[in-house]
């Protein structure tokens, strides 16, 4: 397993060098976003990567070039175009696939990771009802595959209290639908996963879902100190990393060795297109899973009374499905891939840690997370003593400042942290030095001008 993977804190043999001002200049330049100015005739300034990506030039170009030249049914024809189409979606899986260790049978395409997630959930839920919600002794038998997903009363499935509403809800109406109670990981003050509650994870536990990132925090999950324990206890595992996928390099096969079942992808986090997402999981995993969607392109044989599926990820993908998405999506791993995620990292890291260091000197400003950057990510949560966070992004917004505001889909992490909302800044390939001193200028601007 790599460093990166389960530690990225770790120190490595050699360290990444991050990128140099030329370089990300060289960046800025592919993304034509930077070429409109903010609503105060400024450059824009764009912190608000952990909600959604820009696009480079080469995914916009990949989405137009598919319509133009190689719009066909995949995998519904054998002529020209319907034969490009399906080189064009299974291109995507393995460019994908390859981008995060995974090999292509283990990579499903979805909308976006939010059905990912709940693919796996209903999943488990079709299982259970139809063994009965068989309990722990039948479900756990090793000769019998499919009956690992059976959940039912007595068994427990735990989250922490970091997740986003996408890896809480489902798990919610599992349970609620099979009787299975659930359990969470509780959080320490500064947001990360209090290790002192992993007694929650125990013999009686058949799921545990995780972020590997929080979208609030920034927090990094220690997965070295979790993995063994539910790998111990014969518990699936699924993990969130829409936050990691896009700053974090990422090995599914170090994963799934350490005891990860399933982990979930969104393009639209990774400077791909929106409308497209994977679920990456292993073959057994996908084999044991029963379809939860069903109509044209995953059946072998229909008959009036009956149907047979297909294996491997088509099982799973009714429908028609984005092809111009996947081709955008192949485009965003390839320049992605180019630049290194190792780097993007290290570079991400260092402006991070001037952030925090901005946000710390400012009166008034509360961070939430770790204050050390090796336990996070560039995403930074933060108040302001008697501003509220709607007003923050508006006056932001005014100096050509773009961050989210709100409670980001996490609401029970806000309440952890004794608030409603937060105001959040958040960092990608095309984040600069400049950028975040004008954040931090704004900052100040927002205290100065509510204490008027």
């Amino acid at each position: 397993m790599t460093r990166s993977t389960l530690h990225p804190g770790a120190p490595a043999a050699r360290a990444p060098e991050p990128l140099s001002a030329q370089e990300i200049e060289g960046i800025r330049a592919d993304f034509p976003y930077l070429e409109r100015p903010a609503r105060n005739g400024e450059p824009l300034a764009y912190l608000d990567w952990a909600a959604t990506s820009q696009k480079p030039r080469g995914v916009i170009a990949a989405e137009e070039d598919f319509y133009r030249r190689s719009n066909g049914a995949a995998g519904r024809s054998t002529y020209q175009l319907a034969d490009e189409a399906t080189a064009t979606w299974e291109d995507a899986r393995e460019a994908v696939a390859g981008f995060v260790g995974a090999r292509p049978g283990q990579l499903v395409f979805t909308k976006n990771a939010t059905e990912a997630l709940n693919l796996v959930a209903l999943a488990i839920g079709h299982a259970s009802a139809g063994r009965g919600a068989a309990s722990g002794a039948l479900a756990r038998d090793a000769d019998d595959p499919a009956g690992r997903l059976a959940i039912g009363p007595g068994d427990e499935v735990v989250v922490s209290r970091a997740e986003h509403h996408a890896n809480l809800v489902p798990w919610q109406e599992l349970c609620a639908r099979t009787g299975a109670a659930l359990r969470w990981l509780d959080l320490d003050p500064q947001g990360r996963i209090d290790l002192a509650t992993l007694g929650v994870i125990n013999e009686r536990t058949r799921v545990v879902a995780l972020t590997h990132a929080s979208n609030v925090t920034g927090a990094i999950t220690p997965l070295e100190r979790i993995l063994p324990r539910a790998r111990e206890a014969g518990a699936l595992v699924v993990l969130d990393t829409c936050q990691s996928a896009a700053h974090l390099p990422l090995d599914f096969a170090a994963l799934a060795a350490a005891g990860v079942d399933a982990m979930v992808l969104s393009s639209h986090k990774m400077c791909g297109p929106t409308g497209i997402g994977a679920l990456v999981a292993t073959e057994d995993l996908l084999e044991a899973m029963p379809p939860v969607l069903t109509g044209g392109s995953m059946i072998e044989v229909v008959t009036m009374t009956s149907s047979t599926y297909m294996s491997g990820p088509a099982r799973f993908e009714a429908g028609s499905q984005p092809l111009a998405q996947a081709a955008g999506w192949r485009a965003a791993v390839d320049y992605v891939g180019r630049i290194g995620l190792d780097r993007l990292h290290a570079t991400e890291t260092l402006l991070a840690g001037r952030l925090l260091e901005g946000l710390e000197r400012t009166p008034g400003v509360r961070l939430l997370g770790p204050h050390d950057t090796r336990e996070r990510l560039g995403v930074v949560a933060f108040t302001i003593e008697g501003v509220h966070p709607h007003d923050v992004g508006q006056v932001l917004d005014a100096a050509g400042v773009a961050v989210r505001t709100g409670h980001h889909c996490a609401q029970p992490i806000h309440a952890h942290a004794g608030i409603h909302a937060s105001s959040r800044a958040s960092l990608g390939p095309c984040s600069t030095v400049g950028e975040v001193d004008r954040f931090l200028s704004a900052v100040t601007d927002v205290r100065r001008y509510f204490q008027r």
